[in-house]
């Protein structure tokens, strides 16, 4: 299964939150659009992990959209050791979560619902606000691997 759906390429985000005034996150590539009214974003985290159940608890959550050249910070947040936030600039947004630097998006969310799917739970959140980044490449995963894409055209900006 993990061979087939890895045909599947992703991008990357890190969703992240502030919870007992610390900040918090990992490294997520099941994140998606669910629903434009009411504007509506899903992403899937893992039973095991530390840092979700703190994102459930504080209720409010941003996903970071990762370009291609933020591979370390993919690996930073995508780890189990050591402090992920450590030597590394962020800032606290309006809603009270963290917003990387140097990211292509960032997407706000309140926490709507939590769904139990195997050994993963889907997290469906309320979108608060969007705010576009930098004009680059994203960064993608694909059979087990990060991959560059092809020079495209500029992104328009999302509206408001």
């Amino acid at each position: 299964m993990r061979r087939a759906l890895g045909a599947f390429a992703t991008g990357v985000t890190v969703v992240t939150a502030v919870d007992g005034g610390e900040p918090v996150g990992f490294t997520c590539q099941s994140f998606a659009s669910v629903s434009l009214t009411p504007p509506l974003v899903l992403f899937c985290a893992d039973h095991r992990g530390r840092s979700w159940p703190r994102i459930r608890a504080a209720g409010r959550f941003t996903a970071n959209v990762l370009a291609e050249d933020q591979t370390e910070l993919c690996a930073r947040f995508g780890s189990r050791a050591g402090r992920k936030y450590e030597g590394l600039g962020w800032d606290l947004s309006p809603w009270g979560t963290p917003s990387l630097r140097g990211v292509l998006a960032r997407v706000h969310a309140e926490i709507t619902a939590v769904h139990t799917a195997g050994d993963h739970d889907v997290a469906i959140g309320r979108v608060l606000a969007v705010e576009t980044g930098r004009e680059t490449r994203p960064l993608l995963f694909f059979r087990a691997r990060f991959v560059k894409t092809a020079a495209t055209a500029p992104a328009r900006p999302l509206p408001s």
